[in-house]
């Protein structure tokens, strides 16, 4: 093993502040990473981690050591990357993570298009809509919808979602439809009511009115935390939901659920794709999110 491959094993341990975590995103087994880090350490005269039954973590000198490593192994993807551009293809592991309706309907009947135009990419892809930690779980990439957090990473914005108020008809047969959102309280609407995966907070039922953005804490008999079960929920008659337009498109115009209020929607949620923030970005997430961009066109404003 030579010391570059060394270098990007201990930059993932310290990433991941586990040896096994380390050696699971790399494909490798757990003791080729730790005779790794040993010999390393061995070459460079100083104990780089400190280890506990419960984790590691890198000593003052593996925080120093680790920097030098992170710069290092990015010049030489660097100069890799340049060398298999000049030759007309891109190659390697690529680990992405997307929202799961995202990846199921847009994504991934779009990808033999992807793989065609790269062969020599490995696609590994993820689908959840929980936060995830980039380097802890080695992904080179993530698409997430909402407004973001500072994380640290860096942010190329795709567009943005708009949103749709739906309802099933055997719903609004019941409860009537609602013609302004002065409508919903009055009536007694209730929404599926969708509990954040990221923080847990129940979100409100909003929309725009004369450029003012309102919201409404809308009862319901049921709090979800995922759009596949909201969806599935809202077919069943339990409550009005605002998601995505993409998302339920083609049940709208099948008639199993129908739009309301059509002035008084949510404002649209920006789309953004996240990366580390690195000084050199591989060629395999440019041409992913190249690839990303013109395909997310087609559903985002």
């Amino acid at each position: 093993m030579d010391r570059i491959d060394q270098c990007r094993i201990f930059a993932r341990v310290v990433e991941t502040g586990s040896f096994t975590r380390a050696a699971e995103t790399l494909g490798q087994p757990r003791s080729t990473v730790s005779t790794a880090v040993q010999a390393l350490e061995a070459r460079v005269g100083a104990r780089l981690l400190a280890r506990t039954t419960r984790s590691v973590t890198p000593t003052p000198d593996g925080r120093a050591f680790y920097e030098h490593c992170v710069r290092l192994v990015a010049d030489m993807d660097e100069a890799e990357d340049l060398f298999r551009r000049e030759r007309g293809h891109v190659r390697g592991v690529l680990r992405v993570n997307l929202p799961a309706r995202i990846g199921r309907l847009i994504v991934a009947p779009a990808l033999p298009e992807f793989v065609a135009a790269h062969p020599d990419i490995q696609l590994e892809l993820g689908v959840t809509d929980r936060p995830v930690n980039l380097t802890e779980e080695g992904l080179d990439c993530v698409l997430r919808v909402g407004t973001l957090h500072d994380s640290g990473l860096i942010a190329r914005r795709m567009g943005r979602m708009s949103l749709l108020n739906v309802a099933s008809p055997a719903y609004l047969a019941r409860h009537g439809i609602p013609q302004t959102p002065a409508d919903l309280a009055r009536d007694g609407h209730v929404a599926v009511r969708y509990m954040s995966p990221a923080n847990g907070r129940v979100e409100a039922w909003e929309w725009e009115e004369n450029g003012a953005l309102h919201t409404l804490d809308l009862p319901g008999p049921v709090t979800v935390n995922s759009a596949e079960t909201q969806i599935a929920c809202c077919l069943a008659g339990l409550g009005l939901i605002q998601v995505p337009q993409y998302d339920v498109k083609p049940l709208v115009q099948s008639g199993e659920l129908c739009a309301v209020l059509p002035r008084w929607c949510a404002p649209a949620m920006p789309v953004n794709l996240l990366y580390p923030h690195r000084r050199h970005l591989s060629s395999r997430v440019q041409a992913f999110a190249g690839w990303m961009e013109g395909l997310l066109a087609q559903h985002l404003v």
